[in-house]
């Protein structure tokens, strides 16, 4: 069996420079960096900047064939004024905004934008998950 778990998160990037510039603007401070990667601590997990061409080349593939798939990173908040505040640094960093912060039909607030790689992130505040102190989500027990 295999534990249900993520420990990384690897995002494959076309300029490893620009890519560690964008987040190191929104406030994000290397743990490790390498040449060809840069890792960021996170709660729980390390997030990975891996330049394409490397990452491809570890996968066994043509860098021809990563692109963005169909996934969405996602930071949540307390308030909406820091969804806000989160989603107004990522765009001064040279984010793309894809959808401004909004109430949404699930009963929360979130928007959504894309890294200069295209990697989607959305901002989000969803009332029925509460965050512990350190940011860290833990999803209720089931009633």
């Amino acid at each position: 069996m295999t534990p249900q778990r993520v420990t990384l998160i690897t995002l494959g990037v076309e300029d490893l420079e620009r890519s560690r510039t964008f987040y190191e603007a929104l406030g994000w401070t290397p743990t490790e960096a390498l040449p060809e990667v840069v890792f960021y601590q996170m709660n729980g997990l390390v997030l990975g900047l891996f330049g394409k061409a490397h990452l491809a080349a570890d996968q066994g593939r043509p860098d021809t064939a990563l692109g963005t798939g169909a996934i969405t990173l996602a930071q949540n908040f307390v308030t909406e004024a820091e969804v806000d505040a989160a989603f107004s640094t990522a765009l001064a960093a040279g984010a793309t905004a894809l959808k401004h912060p909004e109430e949404v039909f699930w009963g929360g607030y979130s928007g959504y934008y894309a890294d200069p790689d295209g990697h989607v992130w959305e901002v989000a505040m969803n009332p029925f998950w509460p965050l512990a102190e350190d940011g860290s989500l833990t999803l209720p027990e089931a009633p």
